[in-house]
């Protein structure tokens, strides 16, 4: 099956209104030579023309019509034009994941086909056609790769905010160079970080895994008065249950079977310095009882004896968890969150800081290249304009890590000193799960339970508003398009989560 979009132009609409010589418009004339399915219709004109527009065309055409209107500051605005393309052939896209798609080049502006062109070679593969008197119908073939991605323009007002979160700070922060970025999500986020890092408070990092935690945590650290003192790590999750206070509070010599000897912990190994702490969502409760009584009173005390120790250290802490969530689950104490979450940031996943995926395949292409440069054979890498586009069209739901290690696989397995698209596509093979069945897309074969299929859905929207809104029920409710506060309570009780 196969899906046309288009935009709406004069012509078409001259021909609708029967002011075109009793020509049929590019549109018309693209669906009565070629065999579409349905054809998407992008219109920034007036909503009642548009309307007519589409019932006259509805008179020619069986298949579903699907208007999107849009707001653009001007018909050539490439931004502008960019963003709203994006948007409904992301969304054609994911509701009809096989359909093949077509563009047509022809209705519109220039600007409007420009964008069709790169949209076609780089983030969203499609069928190109265009349309006029003389030659009717036919396909368009670019006869070479393009590779781009869209980088948006910072608006003055986002300039302006990050401006004065910025003031008070030293003119440059050398210790955050690594974070390799440029949209103003990640702005914001360094910003922040470096300000934290100036003040001797605890830090908790969100974010999903791969997106830069421990990252932060370091240059945090760097950045702050207690650089020159140590640096230490745990994973958290790393830890069995049973050692968990063991190791970060230390123990004495026969505390428990195997303490041969007495040891310190995390804890007094990082006095002085900075202690990270991450997935911290992790521990067990019993185990944050102690955390929250060392961060209150500032002393630790081994297992095994019950002679405290006076400890400094600044705690960083990350999870990928949502925590205001856990604590609701009862899987995390309230009074540890509070006590963590002094300074917070929230790290946006790779998929929303528009305009750093490029940047990012770049620095650390160029890092791979530099630490295989002395290994046996090596060669030099460079990515394919098709490489490149099959990296800037995955959804990266590894963020920065998954990156890191496709890249890395590539590196490898290209023969050449250029990267192939077909590499590429051989090293995403390796980690992208096969598509999950999906809420519409279930057989019916063997039969399935509607209710509960509505239950799960229902469940799953009303704990991710009520986890966003930190329990607000009245926000929760607006965001959930709920009509009030008791509303909610009524579907949270319909569905076992009051």
């Amino acid at each position: 099956m196969t899906t046309l979009l288009t935009w709406l132009g004069n012509t078409d609409l001259r021909a609708s209104e029967g002011s075109a010589s009793d020509q049929p418009g590019p549109i018309l004339n693209a669906l009565q030579a070629r065999s579409f399915s349905s054809v998407h219709l992008l219109s920034d004109h007036d909503k009642e023309r548009t309307a007519r527009f589409i019932t006259w065309l509805q008179e020619h055409f069986t298949g579903q019509i699907a208007p999107h209107h849009v707001t653009l500051t001007n018909p050539t605005s490439f931004e502008d034009i960019y963003r709203e393309a994006v948007r409904v052939v992301g969304k054609v896209s994911a509701q009809a994941p096989d359909e093949e798609l077509t563009f047509h080049l022809s209705p519109g502006t220039p600007a409007m086909a420009a964008i069709w062109v790169l949209l076609a070679k780089t983030r969203y593969p499609a069928r190109l056609i265009e349309s006029s008197r003389e030659h009717g119908v036919k396909d368009v073939h670019i006869p070479f790769e393009l590779s781009a991605e869209f980088i948006p323009r910072a608006s003055r007002q986002a300039d302006e905010a990050l401006a004065r979160l910025a003031q008070g700070l030293p003119p440059e922060a050398p210790e955050f160079s690594s974070i390799v970025h440029r949209c103003a999500p990640m702005k914001r986020c360094v910003a922040l970080a470096h300000r934290l890092a100036l003040r001797d408070v605890p830090v908790l990092i969100q974010g999903e895994s791969g997106t830069g935690k421990e990252l932060f945590a370091r240059a945090i650290h760097q950045a702050s008065a207690r650089r020159d003192a140590p640096f230490v790590a745990v994973n958290c999750g790393a830890i069995p249950q049973e050692l968990v206070d063991a190791e970060l509070f230390g123990h004495e010599k026969g505390a428990f079977t195997g303490a041969a000897a007495s040891r310190a912990g995390y804890f007094e190994a990082a006095h002085g310095g900075s202690l990270f702490l991450d997935e911290v969502g992790e521990l067990p409760l019993a185990s944050q009882v102690r955390l929250l009584r060392v961060l209150q009173e500032r002393e630790i005390t081994r297992v095994g004896t019950t002679k405290s120790r006076p400890v400094d250290v600044r705690v960083i802490a990350a999870t990928n968890r949502a925590l205001p969530d856990e604590i609701r689950q009862g899987r995390f104490r309230e009074d540890l969150f509070h006590r963590l979450a002094v300074g917070v940031l929230l790290l946006p996943p790779l998929r929303e800081r528009e305009g750093d995926l490029s940047l990012l395949i770049d620095a650390l292409l160029a890092a791979i290249n530099a630490e295989a440069a002395t290994q046996p054979g090596f060669q030099h890498k460079k990515l394919s304009a098709g490489a490149r586009n099959l990296l800037l069209q995955h959804s990266w739901p590894g963020n920065v890590r998954e990156l890191h290690n496709t890249l890395t696989r590539a590196t490898i397995w290209a023969p050449g000193g250029e990267i192939t698209a077909q590499d590429v596509a051989e090293a995403l093979a390796v980690t992208v799960a096969p598509k999950t069945e999906t809420i519409l897309g279930r057989p019916l074969e063997t039969g399935i339970s509607l209710p509960d299929i509505l239950a799960d859905v229902a469940r799953h929207y009303l704990e991710r508003a009520l986890a966003q809104t930190h329990g607000n029920k009245s926000k929760a409710a607006r965001l959930l398009g709920l009509g009030s506060y008791q509303t909610l309570t009524n579907w949270l009780q319909k569905y076992g989560l009051a």
